[in-house]
């Protein structure tokens, strides 16, 4: 791998100001994209939304993107578009406005899109421009990118707590704004890379020559796909999942959960900013593997801490996990030059829709943190999730604990949220210990199968 990712020109002038402007917009994008999984607690209350359906919303929104960004780049790839950028902006847009203002899930699910085309647009693209203003420095380039947008999905739960929670679905529209400062910055960005084309007109397009063998090519890009997949399965499962999570074990309101959050998307914000150093000192392919591999013991362990361990964990999981992404996509364009646009749309975009697939599964199996912690180890239970129900399991106890258990916390009230839970637990005859139910607030429930 660092044979490849070596090949490439280095220590050219870089365009700082292209790539501060690129990465402030990839913030602003994935601050209102990041919005819609923050308020689904909020959508869970107002619109008395299930976890399937839930589920269904994120693979809306990352379906959406993960189908178009391939196909935007093999397009922006032949016929480049400068000016896509403050367009697919546009969408974000309508999408956010139609999010504040909807009146039933089904339109939830179309603003959702609206914001996936956004997506779609802007990261091919924005993703080229970024590589045209590294001077050589991909790598440097590819990170400083992403930490943007990383840092845009740990600002957008807080927003989402102090911001939309308290003031309601409505005040989600004022976030067009933000979307107005994205086009006129996208804008510029449009006609420096408009500029840039007409200065290197008479230059020689890059080759398309191959730097290995063509199986050889497919098989390392094939390896890369499912690393970023399983990567990106874990990440999208718990921003759409943690603050359930926490709600339900803590006992945190809703702000307080969405503290949780920021602390572990921050994190992976850290971890994609260090990822690019790192690569440059010890090598892409040890970040990569460190990066899936090295968080395996932590994950493992997440759903057995307390609430200090849990914020502590959350955060060595994101540093560790999101260290290698840039250095997968460096990586994917050198086996592939000339097809930036392609590769990242495939990249972005795979990583979107393999999460959003998930999220119905890990709604209806296991409980959806334990099933995200480990396949393989983590308890699972048997249940039916209705309408207006989802559950979750706890490690397995003995029967006293489980009574003990049941009587401490069926005879109080979870904090009052928009989410308003009653968490009622029954002991279960199944060696893996008790069912854990929810029901809505001030209803009864009913045993799991």
């Amino acid at each position: 791998m660092a044979t490849v990712a070596e090949s490439a020109p280095r220590f050219e002038k870089t365009t700082m100001s292209i790539l501060v402007a690129v990465s402030f917009c990839h913030m602003l994008n994935d601050i209102m994209q990041s919005l819609l999984a923050s308020l689904y607690p909020l959508f869970k209350a107002n619109y008395d939304l299930d976890f399937v359906q839930i589920g269904l919303l994120t693979m809306t929104f990352q379906v959406t993107a993960s189908l178009l960004q391939p196909l935007v780049g093999i397009v922006t790839d032949r016929w480049p578009m400068p000016y896509s950028l403050p367009v697919g902006m546009a969408s974000t847009l309508c999408g956010l406005i139609l999010l504040g203002n909807a009146g039933s899930f089904e339109l939830l699910l179309v603003a959702a899109s609206l914001i996936g085309f956004g997506s779609a647009v802007f990261h091919p693209e924005s993703s080229r421009v970024a590589r045209l203003a590294s001077g050589g420095r991909h790598g440097f380039a590819q990170s400083f990118f992403q930490v943007g947008g990383n840092a845009g999905q740990a600002i957008g739960p807080l927003l989402a707590a102090f911001i939309v929670l308290p003031l309601g679905q409505h005040s989600v529209s004022w976030f067009a704004a933000i979307a107005m400062v994205g086009m006129v910055v996208l804008s510029w960005v449009g006609n420096w890379y408009m500029s840039h084309r007409r200065q290197n007109a008479s230059k020689p397009a890059i080759s398309r020559t191959l730097p290995l063998p063509q199986n050889r090519v497919i098989w390392a890009l094939l390896i890369l796909v499912l690393l970023t997949a399983t990567k990106n399965v874990y990440m999208a499962s718990v921003s759409s999942y943690f603050t359930f999570y926490v709600i339900d074990k803590f006992e945190l309101s809703v702000q307080q959960a969405q503290l949780m959050l920021f602390l572990f998307l921050g994190s992976v914000a850290v971890g994609t900013f260090l990822g690019g150093p790192i690569g440059d000192r010890f090598g892409a392919r040890f970040v990569i593997w460190f990066s899936i591999l090295g968080v395996i013991p932590f994950a493992l362990l997440l759903p057995y801490a307390n609430l200090f361990w849990t914020g502590v964990l959350s955060v060595v999981i994101g540093l560790i996990f999101a260290s290698a992404f840039s250095a997968i996509v460096v990586f994917a364009q050198e086996l592939v030059p000339g097809r930036v646009g392609l590769i990242a749309g495939v990249f972005f975009g795979f990583a979107f829709g393999a999460g959003g697939l998930v999220q119905p599964c890990s709604a209806v199996s296991p409980t959806p943190m334990a099933s995200i912690s480990s396949t393989a180890s983590a308890p699972t239970c048997r249940c039916s999730v209705s309408s207006r129900s989802s559950c979750r399991v706890f490690p397995s106890r003995n029967q006293s604990e489980a009574t003990s258990l049941t009587a401490n916390r069926s005879s109080r009230n979870v904090t009052d949220t928009p989410a308003r839970f009653i968490m009622q637990f029954r002991t279960s005859p199944s060696p893996i210990g008790p069912n854990v139910f929810f029901s809505s607030y001030g209803e009864e429930g009913s045993p799991f199968l």
